[in-house]
């Protein structure tokens, strides 16, 4: 089945072969970039582009980005598949590419990844493929640059110098590490945009997930974008937990928590049973079930989407056994986000797996910079018994 992403959306990679392509209605530069878990390339030879098409488990050509999991350095924690717009002059506004990712050995498409509207972006981070364990997952990006590709490789530990006197004719631009290695590794050839070819039609990207038709199930790894009628939706939201015992009689007491991030993945905030707000209150814990008994939400956090501060780019829901009780001994575990005002049930996500572990990640919401909030169900388990042992992993999901 093919998994249709939404903006901070991942699914496992069922293959070890795949074929990454992004296409659009203008010309295209594609590339890939290598990344260790400092989040920056070894050398030049990570940079995987048209001059440069051949890296380890890596290569490029013009149908797309080849990835053999299996052929890539135990160093390598996570793969950036990056465009840009062959016209520099021109903006992604009203083009937004569409990432299709496909099993290499039959063709099969494992997943697609539209991006929301974009403005002046010029160049973008369609997707990436990351290390989880011995797993390899995809995650959709959509995080865009207004400085080009330039901008990009800065984030990545590379810089872009420009030649010291005006040629007669331009000539391309070189790229290296901002902080070489002691021992320089062999230059990649320079960087040089591919000659243009005729761009092939733009495949009709998936229809993105919102609440316009009312109430949405989610299943792991899925995305909603909070927007209704064309509007990011940024009223006051409530996001229900619940969870029963799996063995009658036998109370389980789990904790709900709130971890706040930036932009970098760094935390800002837990909010949790012993911190009941945050931010001023934007963020209020409604307190602690000690039973997991009864029906309906077990533990409530109203979150006032409009009063977060700018800073605040992505919160994580999670659940933790403080006592120690596994997750294998809870039942029917879900959350639900709610319309704090009308007590309208928007978006559901029941959890249909348990781990003999204590603490879930449930949920995310992450800020787009177009302004809109986007929900992606998680289900991902940890051995943390409290809000503060889940910082750590939280962040990875974001």
């Amino acid at each position: 089945m093919t998994a249709v992403l939404t903006p901070g959306g991942n699914t496992p990679l069922t293959s070890t072969r795949v074929s990454v392509e992004v296409a659009a209605a203008k010309l295209l530069d594609v590339s890939a970039l290598l990344l260790t878990t400092a989040g920056k390339v070894r050398s030049d030879n990570d940079l995987i582009f048209f001059n440069a098409p051949s890296g380890p488990g890596v290569s490029y050509s013009q149908a797309g980005i080849a990835v053999d999991t299996n052929g890539v350095p135990a160093d390598i924690d996570k793969i950036v598949i990056t465009a840009s717009l062959d016209d520099q002059q021109a903006t992604f506004a009203g083009t937004e590419p569409t990432a299709t990712v496909r099993d290499s050995a039959n063709g099969t498409v494992l997943a697609t990844f539209t991006p929301p509207r974009l403005t002046t972006e010029t160049a973008l981070i369609v997707v990436e493929l990351y290390r989880r364990g011995t797993e390899w997952k995809l995650r959709a990006v959509g995080q865009g640059y207004a400085s080009g590709l330039a901008g990009i490789a800065t984030d990545f530990g590379i810089s872009v110098e420009e030649p010291s006197a005006a040629p007669a004719q331009p000539e391309p631009e070189d790229w290296h590490l901002a902080s070489p290695a002691p021992t320089p590794a062999p230059a990649a050839a320079p960087f040089t945009a591919p000659a243009p070819t005729p761009a092939a039609p733009a495949p009709a990207g998936p229809a993105k997930i919102t609440l316009d038709k009312g109430r949405v199930s989610l299943t792991k790894g899925s995305s909603v974008s909070l927007v209704k009628d064309g509007k990011p939706f940024l009223s006051s939201v409530k996001m229900g937990l619940g969870w029963e015992p799996a063995y009658r009689g036998r109370a389980v007491d789990l904790d709900a928590s709130v971890i706040a991030f930036d932009s970098h993945r760094k935390e800002l905030e837990k909010i949790y049973f012993m911190h009941l707000q945050g931010f001023n209150g934007a963020i209020q814990h409604m307190g602690d079930n000690l039973t997991g008994a009864g029906s309906g939400d077990d533990e409530v956090i109203t979150v006032h989407l409009q009063s977060l501060p700018p800073q605040v780019t992505g919160l994580v829901f999670t659940v933790n056994s403080f006592s120690g009780q596994k997750f294998t001994d809870v039942a029917k575990a879900y959350c639900r986000l709610i319309d704090a005002n009308t007590n309208t049930e928007l978006v559901r996500f029941d959890l249909t797996h348990a781990e003999p572990r204590t603490g879930v990640m449930v949920c995310k919401l992450i800020r787009m910079n177009t302004g809109e909030w986007v929900m992606t169900a998680l289900e991902e388990y940890a051995d943390a018994k409290s809000a503060r042992g889940m910082v750590k992993p939280a962040s990875k999901l974001l």
